[in-house]
């Protein structure tokens, strides 16, 4: 698909220079300040910044469940607003892998051993991605990821890919850097630093996790499961089991919501060695659309 948003890979001395502040700001305080802005009810403030924000990041409200923007009783509820039945199609069949967010593809491939690639010339480790927990990481090495970027007017619901069965979630505290294409670009082990929700699943094809990576402004990740799980935003990791049977058990279809990010971020999603093959489009830059084909079960090896 065509690459609508930039992912330069080359750096210049503007860019470090435009970098720097993400490291001066206050990040847990910033983000503090715009989860109590944009929950604040009174109408003049919440319509203010809904249309501010709509014009200026020319969301399409058409495809909105609720389109008109003075109907949303604060700006958080906009910003993770319910799409019209229909806007987001789930590509059919068995052995279809499908796109958990709207957004675009920042690196996509397969993992070499324990390490991912977050651009070009920086690379993190995955077992640091999910919390320090090699025998976590073990399934995964190898395997295929898929780094998928939200922009600020994507639509921030999250989706699971193919049909599967809760099995751990890890909170793991850290910084909120800015996840934007620069950033990505500048700031090392970005990811495997900033704060994030592991989520893996049990699915036909084996073992399948989500990780939903916090940012600055991202003031809060929710589950359909669990709710809310930051804020707090905490300093201490915390890791929750699913059983397999009964009335704590966790089980989505495919193209269920599984969880949102109130203010935007990125997803990392993973599979073990010689589980998928993604579709030839699929490369960084690519823009994608929740439900359709990101990847297929591979039949006979390999990513």
């Amino acid at each position: 698909m065509s690459d609508p948003q930039n992912f330069p890979m080359s750096t210049t001395p503007s860019d470090y220079l435009r970098n720097l502040p993400q490291y001066l700001l206050p990040q847990r305080g910033l983000t503090r300040l715009i989860y109590w802005a944009t929950r604040r009810r009174t109408p003049w403030f919440k319509n203010l910044l809904i249309r501010q924000f709509a014009r200026y990041f020319q969301v399409n409200l058409a495809e909105a469940l609720e389109a008109d923007p003075r109907a949303y009783p604060d700006f958080n509820a906009f910003f993770t607003r319910a799409l019209k039945p229909g806007a987001r199609p789930i590509a059919s069949g068995d052995r279809i892998v499908c796109c958990p967010v709207d957004g675009a593809i920042s690196q996509i491939g397969m993992a070499n051993e324990d390490t991912l690639l977050q651009a070009k010339g920086r690379s993190f480790s995955l077992t640091e991605l999910l919390g320090g927990d090699i025998e976590r990481a073990k399934p995964f090495q190898n395997g295929a990821f898929a780094t998928l970027y939200l922009s600020p007017r994507d639509y921030h619901r999250i989706h699971i890919p193919l049909a599967g069965q809760l099995r751990e979630m890890t909170h793991i505290p850290g910084k909120l850097f800015s996840v934007s294409p620069l950033t990505t670009r500048m700031i090392p082990n970005l990811f495997a630093r900033n704060e994030r929700v592991v989520t893996l699943f049990d699915t036909l094809e084996g073992p399948m996790a989500l990780v939903l990576v916090g940012a600055i402004n991202v003031a809060s990740i929710e589950t359909v499961w669990a709710g809310a799980i930051t804020p707090p935003l905490g300093m201490t990791i915390r890791h929750w089991s699913y059983p397999s049977h009964g009335d704590s058990a966790v089980r989505l279809d495919q193209g269920a919501e599984m969880g949102r990010f109130n203010m935007g971020s990125t997803v990392i999603l993973l599979f073990g060695p010689q589980k998928v093959r993604w579709e030839h489009e699929m490369r960084p830059g690519a823009t994608v659309r929740m439900g359709q084909p990101l990847a297929s079960v591979s039949l006979h090896g390999g990513a």
